[in-house]
């Protein structure tokens, strides 16, 4: 089966944000996208809400419950214990953890997972007993002892991180060694017992070779790239081009 298709409403969110308007619509462009086959939304709100505001979170519950109730919410953040109490409040089916400073712009690296195992693990046993998914954010070039610690935090899978994959976009042999990189990292995490979804500057462009070496990847989570695209084809047909690309893996 293609991997499946999270969209990331984050960058959305920081459009509206520039004025103090409804408009564009996180939960109107949502629905569009879960409409053209999107199989969930995903959000990262963040300490400042700069893009997601925790005001959105129950809205996008509300959607999916009510009209799309065989799609799934995905939260990602820090795991502060503001974090966890607005993922308990707003029930996602997966919840992302990433070890993001407030601070930064975006996500650039994933877990030491050895050295925020005793950190980690309490908080994985705390959501799971809520029911939901958990997902932690993995270096591209993880290693077998790391991936190891983050399964022993009782974690289901890890999302790989896409980024320098993403940025060597102008660079075939670099993309390779990336490449190289990703599917080690997911076979061994898949030895492990480990589910695999991706994220991060991931586009309709790159995204089949990711699919095509990594055959078993449950998911993708894509925002920026994806948001790009929508302003130039619109919402339904970029899901549709984004759908597609996953299964030309």
């Amino acid at each position: 089966m293609p991997a499946k298709l999270s969209v990331n409403l984050n960058a959305v969110a920081m459009l509206r944000n520039r004025r103090d308007l409804p408009w564009p619509s996180v939960t109107g462009l949502g629905r569009i996208a879960l409409q053209a086959g999107a199989h969930g939304l995903t959000v990262h709100p963040r300490p400042d809400e700069r893009h997601i505001r925790f005001s959105d979170l129950p809205a996008i519950r509300a959607l999916i419950d009510d009209s799309f109730p065989d799609r799934e919410f995905n939260v990602e953040g820090y795991p502060s214990e503001a974090f966890l109490r607005l993922v308990e409040e707003n029930q996602p089916e997966q919840v992302t953890l990433v070890p993001d400073d407030p601070a930064q712009a975006t996500s650039d690296h994933g877990w030491d997972f050895a050295a925020a195992a005793a950190f980690l693990g309490p908080v994985v046993k705390r959501l799971k007993r809520k029911g939901f998914r958990v997902s932690l954010f993995c270096n591209p070039d993880e290693s077998e002892a790391g991936l190891r610690a983050a399964r022993e935090t009782g974690a289901d899978r890890v999302e790989l991180y896409t980024g320098p994959y993403g940025a060597s976009h102008d660079d075939p042999e670099r993309a390779e060694r990336e490449l190289d990189k990703l599917a080690r990292t997911a076979e061994a995490a898949a030895a492990l017992g480990l589910g695999v979804n991706a994220g991060h500057d991931l586009t309709v462009a790159n995204l089949p070779a990711l699919a095509r070496r990594i055959p078993f990847l449950a998911e993708v989570s894509i925002g920026h790239g994806l948001t790009a695209d929508a302003l130039e084809h619109g919402m339904a047909a970029t899901v549709r081009r984004f759908l597609d690309a996953c299964a030309a893996g």
